[in-house]
């Protein structure tokens, strides 16, 4: 317990049990006094220089595509609706199909569906976005693997209570739920 003082009986029986502890020996140099000096870190190789009349082009907008991701929600599903969509329970009361869209295309018809089912007051959205991709494959899965940071920098984060992997009679692997949140 730190800052409780030892009663002369605790002392005694301490000093006895620390009389014969000797140090382990060991390589290391006894500590000093001071800190030891750390080296400099190397400095950094400078960028080559621009040729004198070209500037530096800014970076190319994100056009169509989502901001960074914010902050998420916590999940705050029961375990009763887990049950029932791991079990194929639920029914979803929309679906949007993101095949053949390009990555612009796909976020601004997801955010335009996820509007929609919130305008209609829907529950459980389905989106199916193809499956992931696969070894050798790496054009495949781009909407796949873009799906989950797109939901989280949505306008509509705060109204997405959970996503969950959908049931293989919708679309398995391949799609997901996004439960929504009732409005208050």
């Amino acid at each position: 317990m730190p800052g409780r003082r030892l009663d002369p009986e605790e002392r005694a029986l301490w000093r006895k049990v620390t009389a014969d502890v000797r140090p382990l020996a060991t390589d290391a140099p006894p500590p000093s006094a001071g800190p030891t000096p750390r080296a400099a870190p190397p400095p950094s190789p400078a960028a080559p220089p621009m040729p004198e009349g070209v500037a530096r082009l800014p970076r190319p907008a994100r056009a169509g595509l989502p901001p960074k991701a914010r902050r998420v929600a916590p999940d705050t599903l029961d375990g009763g609706w887990d049950r029932r969509l791991k079990r194929g329970l639920v029914a979803p009361d929309r679906a949007i199909d993101l095949h053949g869209h390009s990555l612009a295309g796909a976020y601004a018809a997801l955010e335009a569906a996820i509007a929609q089912a919130l305008t209609d007051e829907a529950r459980v959205l389905l989106v199916v976005t193809g499956r992931a991709p696969r070894a050798g494959h790496e054009r495949r899965g781009l909407i796949r693997a873009a799906i989950g940071d797109w939901i989280a920098g949505s306008a509509h984060a705060s109204r997405i209570a959970a996503v969950r992997a959908a049931h293989p009679r919708h679309g398995g692997a391949g799609a997901l739920y996004l439960i929504l949140r009732r409005r208050r």
